[in-house]
């Protein structure tokens, strides 16, 4: 059973089929994928294999996804989730995309809190990850907010539209009392 979470403006859910195209909306545009480590997409059909892709890393466990949803609307803003996930060694790595009509209103910060919570509480991680382009200074200080720490550079760590870029590595850290 897929866990729906909620905030107090939106409803995270599954992501299915229906979904498509408010996830094509998200990923054909340039300013949403520019720091995202893929291209645009130009096809629905590929917002389609996407939405496979989440069912798919989320029934073997590797990943998480939720299709970000105000309350009282139908329809995505964005997703948000956790991917790399290791029950085993419990962890994983945020990552999410709001469409540019919903940035700096809050949805970002209001949906890792809640994801941040339910890894930590319910999935049991000890530690949440996080890479970002090192351009991205609205993910990048955001993060920072949210209590993430930055841990260094990653050289080189993303190839996209034909060049290479450097990535900031973020780590949060569940408290463990060692006494």
């Amino acid at each position: 059973m897929f866990p729906v979470l909620e905030t107090e403006r939106m409803k995270l859910r599954e992501i299915v089929e229906e979904d498509a195209g408010d996830i094509f909306s998200c990923f054909s545009n340039e300013q949403v994928t520019r720091y995202y480590g893929q291209e645009p997409f130009v096809k629905v059909d590929q917002a389609k294999q996407m939405v496979h892709l989440f069912a798919k890393n989320y029934e073997e466990k590797r990943g998480i996804r939720w299709g970000m949803e105000r309350k009282g609307t139908k329809g995505l803003i964005g997703t948000i989730g956790l991917n790399a996930w290791s029950p085993t060694h419990k962890r994983a790595e945020i990552g999410y995309e709001i469409h540019p009509d919903f940035w700096r209103k809050g949805y970002a910060k209001e949906a890792i809190s809640e994801i941040v919570t339910y890894g930590l509480e319910e999935l049991g991680l000890m530690r949440i990850g996080a890479v970002v382009f090192l351009e991205n200074t609205a993910s990048n200080e955001l993060l920072l907010k949210m209590g993430f720490q930055h841990e260094g550079v990653l050289k080189n760590y993303i190839h996209q539209n034909g060049r290479s870029y450097d990535t900031n590595v973020y780590g949060l850290c569940k408290v463990v009392d060692k006494s």
